[in-house]
């Protein structure tokens, strides 16, 4: 039987990080042990694989990582949602705001097509703002957003009540208090 803070006790903690009074939670301790990965990925594709779903999008950067990994186990294809700048073909972009400023992603046009029903990821949910864009950009394309997940939730920052009252179903592995 899996313990249930397995992947809390795996997530670094660094204070002050990228500012004063910010504590970073740092997922790449999950990603560097096998088990740990194995175990990680399992979580979410046990939970999606009976969900009727035909891509995963994943936010830039470390959504890629975990969302291209789940794509592949549940044998679907994988759309990235880059910072702006980053996708050589035609694209659509979204605005939003950061915790500490702003900024836009973008999502090729021929990224998925109307209908398609789409799992959207990302490592950590503070404000919301990220995955709120890309659920923009999905829908921009006539898909929909089944469900968002994540990682890490800091629920204290109202990101996932935010997403939560735009409609968005969340499923996030373990809660963190933003500030300590």
């Amino acid at each position: 039987m899996l313990d249930p803070d397995y992947i809390r006790k795996r997530i670094r903690s660094v204070p002050d990080w990228p500012q004063p009074g910010i504590v970073f939670r740092d997922i790449t301790p999950l990603l560097q042990d096998p088990r740990t990965l194995r175990v990680l990925v399992d979580l979410f594709v046990h939970r999606y694989m009976s969900y009727e779903l035909d891509l995963v999008a994943g936010i830039d950067a470390r959504g890629f990582i975990l969302g291209s990994i789940v794509a592949y186990e549940l044998n679907l294809g994988f759309v990235p949602i880059r910072k702006k700048g980053k996708l050589p073909f035609a694209t659509l972009a979204q605005d939003y705001e950061l915790e500490y400023g702003s900024a836009t992603v973008e999502v090729h046009t021929d990224a998925c097509r109307p209908g398609d029903r789409v799992l959207l990821i990302d490592d950590l949910i503070a404000t919301g703002g990220t995955m709120l864009a890309g659920m923009k950009l999905i829908g921009k394309l006539g898909a929909r957003v089944v469900e968002g997940a994540a990682i890490v939730d800091l629920p204290e920052l109202g990101g996932s009540a935010r997403l939560r009252a735009a409609g968005l179903p969340l499923h996030c592995l373990v809660e963190f208090d933003a500030r300590g």
